[in-house]
């Protein structure tokens, strides 16, 4: 189904990329340099860029620090989703959300089997929300980037899009943090 585009303007979205690798670089940093390339050209900021081991701990402190950081609007990882030993950020990232994107993990998975058939089912992709920022993990290869990015982030990240999307909700992500300072 091909989306709508209103007629609204454009809201630029500020957006880290994380890529958790016990081996790549910034050299080469395939998949992160796909959604990079791709944020860009949409018209978006590239709030930051980072890699980190695969380690829990690791993950969540520079996750938590984007959170925190008010020039970020969306966090997206790339790497860590898979069975293996070392693959961790499903466990590192899920008990920071607020609240989990169930729908995020489907239709990744549903865009997915439609490139890859039952090798997508290999993958633990992910989303959510914290602290008013969105945070999603997917796959390392740079095909489940593009497959993303174009499949979801695309228009999801584009306040254009009909009939809704992530950035016109943003406002309201943070409505339970404001009423429980009010509470106090």
């Amino acid at each position: 189904m091909a989306h709508a585009i209103g007629t609204r303007d454009f809201i630029p979205m500020k957006i880290a990329i994380l890529t958790v690798s016990d081996t790549r670089t910034l050299a080469d940093d395939k998949s992160g340099q796909v959604l990079v390339d791709r944020l860009q050209k949409a018209g978006h900021i590239l709030a930051d860029r980072a890699i980190v081991k695969d380690d829990i701990e690791a993950i969540q402190t520079q996750v938590k620090q984007w959170i925190a950081d008010i020039s970020v609007d969306v966090v997206i990882s790339t790497g860590g989703t898979g069975f293996t030993g070392r693959d961790v950020t499903p466990e590192a990232m899920m008990p920071l959300f607020e609240k989990q994107m169930d729908g995020f993990s489907w239709l990744f998975h549903k865009i997915s089997f439609e490139k890859i058939g039952t090798s997508t089912i290999q993958s633990r992709a992910t989303g959510g929300v914290a602290g008013a920022t969105y945070i999603f993990c997917i796959p390392g290869s740079s095909g489940a980037c593009k497959d993303a990015w174009d499949g979801i982030f695309a228009s999801q990240l584009d306040y254009r899009h009909m009939p809704c999307n992530f950035v016109e909700i943003m406002p309201r992500l943070d409505e339970h943090l404001k009423r429980q300072k009010l509470q106090r």
